[in-house]
C-alpha cells in the first residue's frame, strides 16, 4: 500500500494515515475518538480523529476538510476514516467513541437509516466494521470528545483561513506531563466525568481528591 500524505494535505476524503511506514509489529488494538461538524448544516464540513493505541498512548491526531455536507455526513466520514486508519496500520480490534447518538445507534442497529445521503456511508461503514476481529462503538458526552471536536474545527478554520487560537497551539505543543495532575471534572448522574483526556489505559487505578470549584 503506498504511503499517504499528512492529514491536512491528502486528496482522499478518508485516507488520513501519517506518512511513516507501517511497523512490522503493528498495534493489536486502537481506541479512536471521532467527531464531524458542519458550519451551516449543510455547509463547510470536516472531521477530526484522536487515535490511541492499546496502552492508551496517543499515536495520531487527524483532521480533514471534506467539502459541503451535513453534520451527520461528516460524522460518518470520520468513522470511515478511523476504520481506514486502523486497517492500514494492522489493528485487528478497535473501539470507536463518538458524541453523535444518531451515528452510534444506527451502527448498532437501533435506528434505521432513512437519509439517502447517509445510506451509502452507513453501508460502507458496516462492511468495514466486519473486517475487524473486534469492533465496538460507544456514545460519549461531548466533553469527553473535546479533542476530536477541536481537530474538526481546526480543519474548518484552516479552510476559512483562520489561524489556530493561541490556546490550541499551546495545547498541541505542550510536553506530556508526568506525576500528579489537576484535571477538571463534572459530576452528573452519579458519575464523575473528566473534562480533559488523561491518556491512561483502561484499568488504570488512580487516586482522586475532590475540590469543588462550582456548584451545578
Amino acid at each position: 500500500m503506498p504511503k499517504r500524505s499528512p492529514a491536512s494535505k491528502g486528496k482522499s476524503l478518508f485516507g488520513e494515515a501519517p506518512s511513516e511506514p507501517k511497523s512490522a509489529a503493528a498495534p493489536a488494538a486502537y481506541r479512536i475518538n471521532i467527531d464531524g461538524g458542519s458550519r451551516g448544516n449543510p455547509g463547510p464540513a470536516a472531521y477530526g480523529l484522536l487515535v490511541r493505541d492499546a496502552s492508551g498512548e496517543t499515536v495520531a491526531k487527524l483532521k480533514k476538510y471534506i467539502g459541503r455536507f451535513t453534520n451527520n455526513v461528516a460524522e460518518y466520514y470520520g468513522l470511515i476514516a478511523a476504520m481506514d486508519y486502523a486497517q492500514s496500520h494492522g489493528a485487528r480490534a478497535i473501539r470507536i467513541e463518538s458524541d453523535s447518538e444518531l451515528l452510534v445507534k444506527q451502527m448498532r442497529g437501533l435506528y434505521k437509516v432513512k437519509s439517502p445521503d447517509l445510506q451509502p456511508l452507513y453501508e460502507r461503514a458496516q462492511k468495514m466494521s466486519k473486517s475487524f476481529d473486534s469492533f465496538r462503538i460507544d456514545h460519549v458526552y461531548r466533553e469527553q470528545n473535546r479533542e476530536a471536536d477541536a481537530l474538526a474545527n481546526e480543519a474548518l478554520d484552516e479552510t476559512e483561513g483562520k489561524p489556530a487560537s493561541p490556546a490550541a497551539a499551546a495545547k498541541t505543543n505542550a510536553p506530556d506531563k508526568t506525576g500528579p495532575r489537576r484535571i477538571p471534572a463534572r459530576f452528573r448522574g452519579g458519575v464523575l466525568y473528566l473534562l480533559e483526556d488523561v491518556g491512561l489505559p483502561d484499568g488504570t487505578v488512580v487516586e482522586v481528591a475532590i475540590f469543588p470549584i462550582t456548584k451545578t
